[in-house]
């Protein structure tokens, strides 16, 4: 039987991972799992806490995981790989080197074992504060990235895993009920924003949040799912072709 797999926010190279090295040996156990009955996977966003792809260089680390992914590759799973806010800078090293799809979009549609998904990081989606807005604008700017790429990376890697792990702690303040409760009506708006630009969606899936949910979607039939994350967790969704199930390893 086909299955479809979407994993997010893995954040792989995180500095407030205790472990980083069995951090990726369990993401990629999990993909060695399911290669079997895998015929698409999709990642949601934040697969690795920073990434930059230089012209002619690559940042090192992360060999496991892409090892795994090209494994899946070469055995037929077409995997797609939506950027979130932390992968940002996905361009075609991947793409080329692994065969899989980057899609840097704030949602993706897709028809997905016979139903109709859209599919989100869910960072741009929804509300958004205006710092955040000029941010992730100010980071997809060719203009930015072309100076961005000018300075040694000596110095942007570890003041953006540096930025990465105060980011995590001022969010881990709130226990996760509150977090729940703030989450609500970001999610509500979300699911309002992505159901008017595809109302036959049936499924709607995001990553981002780091909190594992699933629920119906106010007054239409769909469902949204929630992925929930690796840090704190080891989440994920799997479809069979007539049910979206969220599970975790």
């Amino acid at each position: 039987m086909s299955r479809a797999y979407f994993i997010s926010d893995m954040h792989l190279g995180a500095r407030y991972i205790a472990d980083p090295r069995a951090h990726e040996r369990r993401v990629c156990r999990f993909l060695d799992t399911v290669a079997a009955g895998a015929s698409e996977l999709y990642i949601l966003g934040d697969a690795l806490d920073y990434w930059y792809e230089y012209r002619y260089v690559v940042p090192r680390g992360h060999v496991r995981f892409f090892g795994a992914l090209a494994r899946l590759a070469d055995s037929g799973t077409a995997i797609t790989w939506l950027t979130g806010n932390h992968d940002i800078w996905l361009y075609d090293y991947l793409r080329d080197e692994i065969g899989l799809e980057v899609a840097d979009t704030p949602m993706l549609s897709r028809g997905i074992l016979g139903a109709r998904f859209v599919l989100a990081h869910g960072d741009r989606v929804g509300p958004q504060k205006a710092g955040f807005r000029f941010i992730s604008r100010m980071f997809r700017s060719r203009a930015c990235q072309r100076l961005y790429s000018a300075i040694n990376p000596w110095y942007t890697i570890p003041f953006a895993l540096g930025w990465s792990r105060q980011s995590r702690a001022a969010g881990e303040c709130a226990g996760a009920e509150a977090l729940r409760e703030k989450l609500d009506p970001v999610l509500a708006a979300s699911c309002s924003e992505i159901m008017a630009a595809y109302p036959a969606t049936q499924y709607i899936v995001m990553g981002h949040h780091h909190l594992p949910l699933q629920r119906s979607v106010a007054g239409t039939s769909a469902q949204l799912t929630v992925l929930g994350d690796w840090t704190r967790g080891s989440s994920y969704a799997v479809f069979d072709g007539k049910t979206i199930r969220l599970d975790s390893i």
